[in-house]
């Protein structure tokens, strides 16, 4: 079996798997789909329209009219000691949510706190850094004056030599 014959396979295997996993995903919801509109024909055809004498169905204002006017706000508002209960618990939820409040924010300050005191350690070092830059900058251009002085001397006696090997009949280049 050739190369081009084992991809011809493989292509053809790939393909054949892609169909079987499409119908298996979509198959079911085919098959009802179609069973359902099959038996919406059949029930056309075999079956007469209903005639219903049902009565309405029969509303909660109807079967009850008092608990139509209830509503959370007024529950245990005749109550005192419901009434006390629900404030204690309402202080308890208030207070509750006040600690956590604080919670967050101190949570909050100590990360700034550690945060900020990051930032001036590393502030510090760059600090630190910045002058042995300068430190060795003002190194490198004094040393650089100081050849640049050094040079000059150099080219003056040079010249000076130069011109006294031609006062005494030196030819150079």
């Amino acid at each position: 079996m050739s190369r081009r014959s084992s991809g011809t396979w493989l292509r053809l295997c790939l393909v054949i798997f892609a169909v079987v996993s499409a119908l298996a995903v979509c198959g079911p919801a085919l098959y009802w789909r179609f069973k359902k509109t099959l038996r919406f024909v059949d029930s056309k055809s075999s079956c007469p329209p209903c005639i219903c004498d049902c009565p309405p169905p029969l509303s909660l204002l109807k079967i009850a009219p008092g608990l139509a006017n209830l509503s959370v706000t007024d529950c245990g508002s005749n109550d005192p000691d419901l009434k006390k209960e629900m404030e204690k618990q309402f202080v308890d939820l208030l207070t509750e949510e006040l600690k956590l409040q604080e919670a967050v924010a101190e949570e909050h300050t100590r990360h700034m706190n550690i945060t900020f005191g990051e930032a001036k350690r590393v502030a510090s070092q760059y600090q630190r850094e910045a002058e042995k830059c300068i430190a060795a900058i003002e190194t490198c251009e004094g040393a650089r004056e100081r050849a640049e002085a050094l040079l000059i001397k150099e080219r003056k006696a040079t010249t000076i030599w130069e011109q006294r090997a031609r006062q005494m009949g030196w030819e150079g280049e």
